[in-house]
């Protein structure tokens, strides 16, 4: 896409050159035409477009004849392009060229070709009955009446619109129209009928039906192929077009068709198979594909061949074009055009649209024109024509000649030119002449004679080398032609040179460091200055390179440089380039950067061991500063990262490549790598070693925290922890478990073939419950065995007890909890030790097995249970426990919970204080029928900032408290039964009083009364009931 300003500029250029004087220029050529001659408009147009100024005439020759469109009123010229009325095929057919001409000269477009496209009608009504036996191959012709424009082909079974159908039986050639059937069935006895279609006019014509009837003298054996649709011998095939191949063969049983190449190349894979590959189409042809191609046709009883050469063909086309040339009288014009296409295209010349023949000043040599000393007469409207048989092609360009004495309006002297003391200045002097002018140089009014400084070079410029002051002045520059003398006049100022006076010097730094790199200079400061600064041959960008790169100096004649924080990478040749409009040089510095080694390289693996690996090395860059040791770390797939490892030597000097590292675990995957140290640093670490195993030993590490208990009756439960896989030391790890009685001395020993086992039991109906016993855990692998981990003892399980508590007693506390007790079996009665009791509650209607389970430790006889529903019967049993299991279930027992307490709080609460006394009174509680008796009332009360509450109880319903004035007082009152705390009152909040003398009543502690010394005030408060 173009920018705005960039489309604006070529529109601008467009107009400009369409309304400078130019010769005619083709915008559109006539394209070839086919015309249906059936068509409802009666009209051809040939286009042709041209543009040049002035307006060029349009006329056109038809068969290399002028059309003259004065003598036949069916023809007129509209814009260029050229309209034929009511086209008649016999007159007007054939080649068209448009020839385009100004007062510059003359062009002419390529030819096109009108065709007319019809379709006439069948000339024969009835054709013959076609007979044939059943199995026998057919071809019925099809005749195509006379023509012109491309043609498709089907056929009619019987009636319209059953169409003949195509397969790998049946084929319908699309370039005879004649319809093949392979082997006829009786399926195919009827009526065809050949359907012509012109792909232009889009007409179609019916021929007349052939009928075909089966013979009744037998039906047809089998035999081989016979290829009626056959490849023709050569098939030109144009670039670019899609090219198609019929092959189609007779024969019983019906012939399978393959295509292949003969030259053994694979058929281009863009290639299809239609019609059961009775066609092959190639799409795009190019030049790769064009060779000779086979059809094959096969049976059981043979098969046949046909081939054909696809050859490749191109119409020219253009690589290099002419374009329009303006030369001075007396010099030389070469113009060359180069056109590609199969065969290989020929050229010719035309001028003003008529040939153009070598001749005197004039060579012609294939597509190059060369004319020397060119004068006026040559000038005109040139063609380059590239041709082969098929097409032909036009290049077009203008000559003009220029006739002109020395014009400086457009390229006067340079008013002012600088130069240096020592240094080189051209003076360009370029007047507009044609011909050639000769040229004089004056200073001041002085000729100028060369000599070894001072020379007129061939285009008329002045060299002056070595400059010294003298030289300054003016110049002017005298040109002149047989047309006329022109000159112009500019002056040379010679200033002094520049100088570097403190240049950069190569120097040494440290990572980290920072350097001022000098640049200062003397020079003239009449003129401008400009430092940059490039590193490594590539200039500083001081925006994007800001952080470590910064010009500093501040006066014109400094343009040092600092680089901050130097790192590595920053190593190299620094140039400082100082630049005025007289002269330009440079001053170079190394910088050499030391730093941290590089990365130690190749760390290989030479042997390993069990417990040691050695390695070896070769040393990184030690950039520039000496490497004074090594550090090995190592890798396994269970260490967090890489680990630092001893080593032998313990440190590893920096000339020293090899190390043996030892402490190493047997049997583990490690890989290895070297850290380079020096004076600066510690570098960065090289690429891992390949991972090894080392090799295999004796396990040595025992599991840990061996012990076990519990379990069911008859077992001995034995626990520990595993051996980490990178502690195993081999493969085939396991483990060894002994046990024994104790105080006896044999031990029993069983093998766990299990690297992941921490856990072993050994079942025997004849182990006592809950003895003691030894027990040690020992390791083995594909070396041996290991030790044996510390003795523990360990106990065998216990047995579940054997007898139920008795005399189990339940009692309610209140409307949610109860207290059961019960008595422990005798200890000489029960097998299996008790380590505790485990009660059962449920409600009378529920099921046991929904029961809640409380359990106690130890010798515990008794426990309350909480949170039950009131006034509800509930059933209790007990067993005894311990780690086997529960023993057998008391009887059970019935125990009903207390009505709930009243749910109606203290209402009506007044409060009066006096004296240091605060008198409360409330209204009495009354418990509903399905609630627990009032027995009295809980007065709670506390300060406001304390969270300690303190409580006094009362079957009254007043309360007389002795509390000092000085603090609020939250209070609140609550009934009490036998089923427990009823509910409460809302807080009433009592305030700090300065007087002696108070009364209130209240709900909330956010109400609060100040009473005055002289009256009485009354806060009526309700207490809410809560229901």
């Amino acid at each position: 896409h173009y920018l705005p300003w960039h489309r604006m500029m070529l529109e601008n250029w467009c107009l400009i050159y369409d309304n400078m004087l130019h010769g005619p220029v083709f915008i559109q050529e006539p394209n070839n035409v086919i015309f249906p001659l059936d068509s409802e408009e009666k009209k051809v147009k040939l286009s042709c477009e041209v543009k040049g100024n002035p307006k060029p005439t349009i006329r056109w020759k038809l068969n290399g004849t002028s059309v003259d469109v004065g003598m036949d009123y069916r023809y007129s010229i509209v814009g260029g392009s050229l309209l034929i009325n009511n086209p008649n095929k016999t007159q007007d057919i054939g080649m068209y060229q448009c020839i385009a001409t100004n007062s510059f000269g003359t062009i002419v477009s390529r030819e096109a070709r009108l065709q007319f496209a019809y379709l006439e009608n069948f000339k024969t009504r009835t054709r013959s009955t076609v007979s044939v036996r059943q199995g026998q191959g057919m071809v019925l012709l099809c005749g195509p009446p006379p023509h012109s424009g491309e043609l498709t082909y089907a056929w009619i079974f019987n009636e319209y619109p059953s169409f003949v159908h195509q397969d790998n039986r049946r084929f319908v050639s699309q370039e005879t129209g004649n319809l093949y059937i392979a082997k006829v069935e009786t399926s195919d006895v009827g009526n065809y009928t050949c359907v012509v279609t012109n792909t232009v006019t889009n007409n179609k014509v019916l021929g007349p039906p052939t009928p075909l009837i089966l013979r009744n003298d037998g039906v047809m054996g089998e035999y081989e192929p016979k290829i009626e649709v056959q490849v023709p011998e050569t098939v030109p095939s144009a670039k670019g077009t899609t090219v198609k191949l019929e092959c189609f063969a007779l024969g019983n049983p019906v012939p399978t068709i393959s295509w292949r190449r003969a030259d053994g190349k694979q058929i281009p894979r863009k290639a299809r198979r239609q019609k059961s590959s009775g066609v092959l189409e190639i799409p795009n042809f190019q030049q790769e594909d064009a060779g000779l191609y086979e059809c094959v046709a096969e049976n059981v009883r043979g098969k046949n061949m046909a081939r054909g050469q696809l050859t490749f063909y191109a119409p020219p086309n253009w690589i290099q074009k002419i374009s329009d040339a303006h030369k001075a009288i007396d010099e030389n014009i070469f113009w060359e055009c180069k056109a590609n296409g199969r065969p290989k295209p020929s050229y010719s010349w035309l001028k003003d649209g008529e040939p153009l023949m070598p001749r005197d000043r004039i060579q012609i040599e294939h597509g190059a024109l060369t004319i020397t000393n060119v004068n006026l007469s040559d000038e005109g409207m040139y063609q380059c024509v590239a041709e082969n048989r098929h097409g032909v092609i036009f290049t077009s360009a203008e000559l003009s000649v220029i006739a002109l004495g020395p014009d400086f309006s457009k390229t006067l002297l340079k008013r002012l030119t600088l130069v240096k003391v020592g240094g080189e200045v051209i003076i360009e002097c370029k007047p507009k002449a044609s011909p050639r002018p000769t040229y004089i140089w004056k200073k001041g009014k002085e000729i100028l004679r060369e000599n070894e400084r001072i020379n007129i070079m061939d285009d008329g410029s002045l060299r002056i080398v070595n400059v010294t002051k003298a030289d300054a002045g003016s110049y002017s520059c005298i040109a002149t032609n047989h047309f006329g003398t022109a000159s112009s006049t500019g002056s040379l100022v010679v200033k002094d040179p520049t100088r570097v006076v403190v240049p950069p010097s190569s120097t040494d730094v440290t990572v980290g460091e920072s350097i001022v790199l000098p640049c200062q200079v003397s020079h003239d400061h009449s003129l401008d200055i400009m430092f940059t600064w490039s590193f490594n041959g590539h200039l500083i960008d001081f925006e994007k390179d800001g952080d470590h790169f910064e010009r500093v100096g501040g006066q014109d004649s400094a343009g040092d440089l600092m680089i901050r924080s130097i790192q590595l990478k920053h190593a190299g040749k620094y140039v400082c380039m100082v630049q005025t409009t007289v002269d330009k040089l440079s001053a170079t510095a190394d910088l050499i950067v030391r730093g941290p080694p590089g990365p130690p390289e190749a760390v290989t693996i030479d042997e390993i061991t069990d417990t040691t690996a050695q390695l070896s090395w070769r040393p990184g860059a030690d950039n520039h500063s000496p490497i004074t040791m090594y550090v090995i770390q190592a890798r396994t797939p269970f260490s967090v990262g890489w680990q630092a490892v001893n080593t032998v030597p313990d440190i590893i000097d920096g000339k020293t490549f090899t190390a043996t590292v030892v402490g190493l675990n047997p049997w583990v995957e490690y890989e290895f790598r070297a850290v380079a140290a020096n004076l600066i640093g510690i570098g960065e670490p090289s690429r891992p070693s390949e991972k090894r195993r080392t090799e295999e030993a004796l396990p040595e590490i025992t599991p840990a925290n061996v012990s076990g208990g519990g379990g069911s009756k008859s077992e001995l439960v034995i626990t520990w922890e595993t051996v980490p896989e990178e502690l195993q030391n081999g493969g085939g790890f396991g483990y060894v478990v002994a046990f024994r009685p104790l105080g006896t001395v044999s031990w029993m020993q069983t093998v766990v073939a299990s690297s992941d086992a921490s856990r072993y039991v050994f079942r025997n109906e004849s182990l006592p419950p809950f003895t003691p016993y030894e027990v040690k855990v020992g390791v083995y692998n594909n070396k041996g065995e290991g030790s044996f981990s510390p003795v523990t003892v360990v106990y065998s399980a216990d047995e579940e007890p054997t007898r139920a508590p008795t005399s189990v007693f339940a009692k309610s506390l209140s409307a949610s909890d109860i207290e059961v007790y019960w008595t422990s079996p005798r200890e000489n009665q029960s097998k299996g030790r008790i380590q505790g009791y485990e009660v059962r509650c449920w409600r009378h209607e529920d099921k046991e097995e929904n029961a809640r389970k409380i359990r106690t430790i130890g010798n515990r006889t008794s426990t309350k249970i909480t949170n039950l529903k009131g006034n509800a019967l509930y059933q209790l049993a007990v067993k005894a426990y311990n780690t086997a299991g529960t023993g057998p279930s008391s009887a059970t027992v019935n125990v009903t919970t207390k009505k709930p307490p009243p749910s109606q709080p203290p209402g009506n609460i007044i409060w009066n204080s006096s004296d240091s006394k605060i008198i409360l009174n409330w209204d009495q509680v009354k418990a509903l029928d399905n609630e627990s008796e009032v027995k009295g009332y809980k007065v709670l009360y506390r300060w406001n900032r304390q969270s300690s509450t303190s409580v006094i109880e009362t079957n009254k319903t007043s309360v007389e408290l002795s509390l000092p004035f000085d603090e609020d007082y939250i209070i609140e009152i609550k009934p009490f039964s036998d089923g427990g705390d009823g509910s409460s009152s809302e807080q009433i909040r009592i305030p700090k009083i300065s007087n002696a003398y108070a009364r209130g009543s209240g709900t909330s502690t956010s109400n609060a009364c100040t009473l005055s010394a002289i009256s009485t005030i009354m806060i009526s408060l309700t207490a809410r009931s809560s229901l």
